[in-house]
């Protein structure tokens, strides 16, 4: 199919949801009574169901939560246009412009070497653009996991990051042992303790990142399989669980693990 074609039918497609929620707006009582806040929760769950969506491989629900997204995306930005604020067509341009800008390599006449060169000049413009801080895009509301991976992507694009794996490494052992004597000292605070913690989760996830490692996909991982195993305990005891004893449940355990996929 030639490429003016598909535009064309993908243009067809969002001017078809544009006047679907325009009509919505102006004839449900449910959508005509929803603001921009007692939406943002509800996205919030929609882009977690696309999360869940990706990890799982599943290309429909992929497909769905798309759509779910973007028809919360177009009523954002009718709220604002019935408030006289914008409408899609200046968020779309917006970003347009954004991307035409932040592509020099692209849209102008700089060189670049890979990946790593494109994402610092990335950081370089949103300076020139005004932004305060490397970090100022980094959202306050994002889980601590993300966001921690996430200020550290940013503080290398300007040089802060060691140039190999092995002080990664010992960053972590340093922050083990320290851990470790938080929690043996009966005079260190429970503000202390919990500091030392959380030394160790970002020095991990930085190590992790070093080493091509995205945490929150790890953890999501690790979770769902700890979830598969212990709704198979759940499902093959043949007494309640408060009955049974670790030992007895760690038998069911292995044998999820022998019948499940996902190797240790």
């Amino acid at each position: 199919m030639k490429t003016e074609k598909r535009i064309a039918i993908k243009l067809q497609s969002f001017e078809r949801l544009l006047g679907i929620m325009d009509e919505l707006r102006e004839g449900c009582p449910w959508d005509r009574k929803q603001t921009m806040e007692t939406l943002r929760n509800l996205t919030i769950e929609e882009t977690y169901e696309l999360a869940d969506a990706i990890l799982e491989g599943d290309m429909d629900g992929v497909q769905e939560e798309i759509g779910d997204l973007m028809l919360h995306m177009v009523f954002y930005a009718r709220i604002a246009d019935e408030k006289g604020a914008f409408d899609i067509a200046d968020a779309l341009n917006a970003v347009c412009d954004k991307l035409i800008e932040r592509h020099p390599h692209i849209y102008g006449d700089i060189s670049v070497e890979g990946e790593e060169e494109v994402k610092q000049n990335w950081e370089k413009i949103k300076l020139k653009e005004g932004k305060k801080s490397v970090l100022s895009g980094v959202p306050n509301s994002l889980p601590a996991m993300v966001k921690a991976y996430r200020m550290q992507e940013k503080t290398k694009q300007v040089g802060f990051e060691w140039k190999d794996k092995e002080p990664v490494w010992d960053k972590v052992r340093e922050e083990l042992e320290e851990f470790r004597q938080a929690m043996d000292n009966p005079e260190a605070s429970r503000e202390k303790q919990e500091e030392e913690f959380g030394d160790i989760l970002f020095s991990l996830i930085n190590y992790g990142r070093y080493q091509g490692l995205d945490a929150e996909t790890c953890l999501s991982r690790v979770n769902t399989k700890f979830k598969n195993r212990f709704e198979y305990i759940e499902n093959h005891a043949n007494k309640a669980l408060q009955d049974m004893s670790l030992e007895e449940m760690d038998v069911l355990w292995d044998e999820a693990k022998s019948i499940q996929s996902t190797p240790d």
